[in-house]
């Protein structure tokens, strides 16, 4: 009998190797952020170039329109020796030209619009592709870390946060200041100084107190996404656990909980209000001292004779259109803050470190192993081997004390043993969810390390104790092993994993939908659907973890040889804790915290009378 106890080598530390997650990203500045953003923009650049030349055209045709005004309104003031008809002429020219003026003011502002949203889309769909593919890159500890329905709300506010950023930017606060400098010039130049000074300190004076007022507002702003995302991310939370709420009867205290995160967020809003209000009422105030500074000017202008009658009709018209758009720069200001926020948050996320991450210039996996040559293996298979493997979630609690074992090429090893002793951690290790601190794992005589992880998980497949489907279709599901699979093909690993019928007595047989998680499934149903998806991926290396656990006795004999069938000439690891599942592996490995007791076959081990035997003997006569 081939009896191992590995040795634990107490001495060792497992946290030779960083476990922990990444460490907190330093906050980026406004300015990093639109740095950050840019270059997905000038992706677009031609555009980007146009829509400015457009947005140019409209703001030098808006201020066109007062000056037209001016004329049309010198015009009509009666003077000698000038009769009716040309009185009726002149103006009707200066008519069409102010409606010219104001159609391409509209004109261009639609041209820039139309030609500029494909690089606001473009930009971004970029963006949230390259959020969703890193997520999906980033290590199985941050998805067991995070809050999805917080993480949700901050991607989801993020890529708004695009739209509104170059909306604001570009068509609101750009066009102002192109106004402003063209406002003031023509102000300088056609009348005394005084009208360009006044207009300037209204609008340092307005941009000073709407920052000041906005800085201060923001955290109230930022408290209340915080208490947002909290709610939405205990709503989600409770939704998804629903059948336990139900159990314990805890609708109230989960309703009650949920109404304190929204009785907080309440709070924050109305302060958020308070100070909106006060920044507004500031704002105008500072906007009709302005205004009537100028048009005091322009009337006692018109009174000592410096000024027509026009002249002031021109300024009234650009302090109007000036101040309006100013108006909303507190609401502009605001949303660009906010959105500046929302866009650090969704970038701090897409720089999260990948905890694990390809090597450069890593190759893919090659499954042709020479070991499985030599065994006269089909070729096509790989060898498996932990070589003195230590592991550990946490520094301070190791779960794998220096474990080696071979799986050889078309074999089958199980491991056995209780509850927390380090089983289905190997088979996150396998897949490299995790990467060890010390020893190596080998594919073919690969270390996973040094090739690919889309190649190491493409040769696995694996059938967990606790199988989780997408909200859609039984076929939808199944052919998820294999995407583009045909519905024959489907049907074919349905059948292997005696689901086949259950499906088709359904009122819509493949196209019934499961559920979220799959929980319109029982727990076999959705157990026998994730081996009907293995199978039909059919790799070289297969993982049986707990695979039949949730079956009844029936079924899980009629499946246990279906995995049998399926296991011939493939690398297996079956782990289990029913031993009678596992009686014809080639190998099978005792395991408890983390170490590996004993080893051999079915027959070695009861032969040794020890742990495995205990454990036969325990199953057999409970059942």
């Amino acid at each position: 009998m081939r009896r191992h106890s590995s040795s634990s080598h107490s001495g060792t530390s497992a946290s030779s190797s960083s476990v922990s997650g990444p460490t907190a990203l330093v906050p980026r500045s406004d300015w990093a952020t639109l740095q950050r953003l840019f270059p997905y923009l000038w992706q677009y650049k031609w555009r980007v170039i146009a829509a400015l030349v457009f947005m140019v055209g409209a703001k030098l045709a808006n201020v066109g329109v007062p000056l037209l005004l001016k004329e049309l309104v010198d015009t009509m003031n009666p003077k000698a020796g000038v009769g009716a008809e040309a009185l009726l002429i002149v103006p009707l020219g200066l008519l069409v030209a102010y409606g010219l003026l104001r159609l391409s003011t509209t004109l261009f502002a639609e041209l820039r619009e139309l030609i500029f949203a494909k690089a606001t889309e473009g930009a971004s769909r970029s963006i949230s592709l390259q959020v969703f593919r890193h997520l999906h890159a980033l290590s199985l500890r941050f998805h067991l870390e995070r809050q999805t329905g917080g993480m949700t709300r901050d991607i989801e506010r993020g890529t708004r946060a695009v739209h509104s950023l170059i909306s604001y930017s570009l068509y609101s606060i750009f066009p102002t200041l192109i106004e402003v400098t063209l406002v003031l010039g023509v102000l300088a130049v056609k009348f005394d100084a005084w009208f360009a000074w006044i207009t300037i300190a209204a609008l340092i004076l307005y941009i000073l107190f709407t920052i000041v007022v906005t800085e201060w507002r923001t955290q109230f702003r930022k408290q209340m996404n915080d208490l947002d995302s909290t709610a939405h991310s205990r709503a989600i939370d409770s939704l998804l656990n629903y059948e336990t709420v139900k159990y314990f009867n805890n609708e109230e205290f989960e309703a009650k909980r949920y109404d304190d995160n929204l009785e907080r967020y309440r709070k924050a809003a109305l302060k958020s209000q308070t100070t909106l209000s006060l920044l507004n009422t500031g704002q105008q105030l500072i906007i009709a001292a302005g205004l009537v500074l100028m048009l005091w000017r322009a009337t006692q202008g018109v009174v000592d004779g410096r000024m027509t009658l026009g002249d002031l009709v021109m300024v009234n018209a650009f302090m109007i259109q000036l101040y309006i758009p100013l108006g909303f720069l507190g609401v502009l200001y605001r949303e660009i803050k906010q959105g500046l926020t929302d866009l650090e948050k969704m970038f701090t996320l897409m720089e999260r470190e990948r905890e694990i991450a390809d090597l450069p210039g890593a190759l893919p996996l090659a499954l042709v192993d020479q070991s499985a040559i030599t065994l006269k293996a089909n070729p096509g298979h790989a060898s498996v081997s932990f070589r003195n493997v230590q592991f550990a979630y946490d520094p301070a609690r190791p779960i794998l004390h220096d474990i080696s074992f071979d799986i050889p090429a078309g074999k089958t090893v199980a491991v056995v043993g209780p509850s927390g002793s380090g089983k289905s951690t190997l088979a996150r290790l396998l897949f490299r969810f995790y990467d060890v601190q010390s020893g190596q794992i080998l594919i073919a005589g690969q270390d996973i390390k040094q090739v690919t992880q889309a190649s190491v998980r493409q040769a696995i497949g694996i059938v967990p104790q606790d199988t989780v489907l997408f909200n859609d279709t039984v076929e939808y599901n199944i052919a998820y092993g294999k995407p583009g699979a045909t519905r024959e093909q489907v049907v074919e690993a349905a059948q292997s994993a005696h689901i086949h019928n259950f499906i088709t007595a359904t009122p819509k047989g493949y196209d019934t939908m499961v559920g979220e998680r799959g929980l319109k499934l029982s727990g076999g149903e959705k157990q026998r659907v994730a081996i009907a998806r293995t199978l039909l991926k059919n790799p070289p290396i297969l993982i049986f973890d707990e695979a039949t656990s949730a079956l009844d006795s029936a079924n899980e004999r009629a499946i246990q040889a279906e995995l049998q069938s399926v296991a011939q000439n493939k690398t297996t690891l079956v782990i289990a804790h029913r031993l009678s599942t596992v009686v014809d592996a080639h190998e099978i490995l005792v395991m408890e915290a983390g170490h590996i007791l004993e080893r051999g076959s079915h027959a070695e081990l009861l032969a040794a009378n020890g742990r495995y035997a205990q454990m036969w003997a325990l199953q057999q006569s409970s059942e």
